[in-house]
């Protein structure tokens, strides 16, 4: 559980307390009911990471876009992954190394599902650079999440799989990876952070890189 949804359900659950002392059980109900959804909306369930090279998902959800695009003058793969509010919202490292770059930007709070949110609504982009290849991943807020939450600073070490952030209440999260990678992932593919592996080097010898936002 995310400690900012003990929080939240508490406060819910005092406000459900005090509407039911003074107005009956029937006034209490919907805030009770409020704090029960955000336990489950800050769940924060242990994930089986898998052995290999593998890029594993950054974000529970649907896989809403998978194309090669060019990003800083070059082509490299776009995995986007759509989270509805009932999916859970942390999020995980795709690969192990170091964050060489972070840049925070507010925006607008477009559908996240939709193309336009990519570029459009408020978002974190993240640098991790690994042992032979760097990746980028991007927190972006949808029409319901207003905040963004990164656990990590630039110059630290994340293992694959591991927490580094959240997005509150319903959000979208783009991965750029090298074309050398090749997706193991299909368009409209449910997949879950930590333990569903999206991509593989397709040459595991080689040392492509990505360059920062």
């Amino acid at each position: 559980m995310v400690r900012d949804g003990l929080w939240y359900a508490a406060a819910l659950a005092f406000l459900g307390a005090f509407a039911a002392f003074w107005g009956g059980i029937g006034w209490g109900a919907p805030a009770w009911g409020l704090a029960a959804f955000v336990l489950y909306f800050f769940r924060d369930p242990e994930r089986v990471i898998p052995v290999g090279e593998g890029v594993v998902s950054p974000a529970d959800g649907r896989v809403v876009d998978l194309r090669q695009v060019e990003r800083d003058g070059r082509s490299v793969w776009k995995i986007s992954i759509f989270l509805s509010i009932f999916d859970v919202h942390v999020n995980r490292a795709p690969i192990s190394g170091v964050i060489r770059d972070q840049f925070y930007r507010p925006g607008r709070f477009r559908v996240a599902s939709q193309p336009e949110a990519s570029v459009e609504n408020e978002q974190n982009t993240v640098t991790i650079e690994g042992e032979r290849n760097t990746v980028v991943l991007k927190q972006i807020a949808g029409a319901i999440a207003r905040r963004i939450v990164f656990d990590k600073k630039v110059g630290d070490r994340v293992a694959r799989g591991e927490r580094v952030g959240l997005i509150k209440f319903g959000s979208r999260v783009d991965l750029f990876l090298p074309v050398e990678y090749s997706p193991r992932i299909a368009l409209g593919e449910r997949v879950k952070a930590g333990s569903s592996v999206v991509a593989q080097p397709a040459n595991p010898t080689a040392e492509p890189m990505l360059q920062s936002r």
